[in-house]
């Protein structure tokens, strides 16, 4: 979160600066490791935020144009290079196709796939776990909805509404503060301020 918060909304040198940071960590991480995280699994990632950046939006907000998901890829676009990767499509709809194509062949549900899930119950307890899945509902791609066998339909969908008048009224504050967990209560005041 912090990160996010650091790339975004900062002044384009410190932005870079983060970024850097991240690289540096990452590098560590390898070396630690004894052999590099391939060049696919850094793309899969970045793509990955790419689509939930634009995909959250549009739940909670309204439908991007074509021009403002090129933004957002271009945004993302300049993290990938500063993190020195290859093969990044060069524009949103190619970026589109290309990730279409890596789900297709490369995602799989995994034994992984389902000990991570158990971790997130685990963690998080059963009403906000509960939460978590149907709002993954909403914003996951068509292909990793049929591998995780999720239905279409969140009980989200029927409440949206009235989160998104919690907005405006000035409750949402309190609803996040029920729903999130109290450790993470410093940061996401820190994302609403800054």
């Amino acid at each position: 979160m912090s990160y996010a918060r650091k790339i975004i909304f900062a002044e384009n040198e410190q932005a870079l600066k983060t970024i850097d940071s991240i690289f540096i960590i990452h590098k560590v991480v390898e070396n630690n490791r004894g052999r590099a995280i391939p060049e696919w699994a850094y793309r899969d990632v970045l793509y990955m935020l790419i689509h939930y950046s634009i995909a959250s939006f549009e739940v909670l907000e309204r439908k991007l144009s074509a021009e403002e998901k090129e933004e957002v890829y271009n945004v993302f676009y300049r993290f990938g290079m500063r993190m020195k990767l290859k093969d990044l499509a060069q524009n949103h709809i190619q970026w589109a196709h290309q990730r279409k194509t890596d789900m297709q062949n490369d995602l799989a549900k995994s034994d992984y796939t389902i000990d991570l899930f158990k971790q997130y119950k685990k963690h998080l307890g059963t009403v906000r776990y509960f939460i978590l899945i149907e709002g993954q509902k909403l914003i996951i791609p068509e292909r990793v909805r049929k591998l995780l066998g999720f239905k279409k339909i969140s009980f989200i969908t029927f409440i949206l509404p009235f989160y998104k008048f919690s907005r405006v009224v000035h409750l949402h504050d309190l609803i996040k503060k029920l729903l999130l967990p109290k450790r993470y209560e410093k940061e996401i005041y820190k994302l609403d301020i800054e």
